[in-house]
């Protein structure tokens, strides 16, 4: 089996050990991270609005390609009640995604996904506010990352609303940000 395989495999079981949805009640520890473009920006900066987060690598053979094509497909979908929502990409591998590899990476993908990067203390940070995991598996030519392979769903006040794994059924999908963008 190749390392890609493998490690997709080894991704899937990792989200597969977290739990399905997290309660209204919970916020997100603070953190803060960088835009491909280079503003900073926090959990406070957010409020106000519903957002969506997503931990993965631009070296990413599957996982974060299909939950990013997924996740343009929704906002197409959602038409001008996606104008209300924000929608980021967190990398977990900030040595090699630089500002300008995540700008070009990002750009295959519905323009309203932004890209946030990090220092490795920043992202851990970033990380552990979720929960979800990541870490650095060597491999045969360089490295690969397992991650949380998770979208995560944040109500307007800061809350965690709800967790959809990549692999939900689009339709699914589709209705869990409905739901988020009609919750109060």
């Amino acid at each position: 089996m190749p390392l890609s395989r493998r490690a997709a495999l080894a991704t899937l079981a990792l989200a597969t050990l977290l739990p399905r949805r997290a309660t209204a009640q919970e916020a997100p520890e603070q953190f803060v991270l960088t835009t491909h473009d280079g503003r900073r920006l926090s959990d406070r900066d957010l409020r106000g609005a519903p957002y969506a987060l997503f931990f993965g690598f631009t070296n990413c053979p599957e996982i974060c390609p299909t939950a990013l094509f997924e996740l343009s497909q929704v906002l197409g979908e959602l038409g001008p009640e996606a104008d209300r929502l924000r929608v980021f990409f967190v990398t977990v591998d900030p040595e090699r995604d630089t500002p300008e590899q995540l700008a070009t990476y990002i750009s295959s993908f519905d323009p309203r996904i932004v890209a946030l990067r990090g220092t490795p203390e920043e992202t851990a940070k970033a990380a552990a506010a979720f929960k979800a995991t990541y870490r650095r598996v060597p491999g045969e030519s360089g490295y690969t990352m397992e991650h949380t392979a998770l979208v995560f769903l944040v109500d307007r006040e800061g809350r965690y609303f709800d967790r959809i794994d990549y692999r939900a059924p689009h339709a699914e999908q589709l209705a869990r940000f409905r739901r988020l963008l009609a919750a109060p």
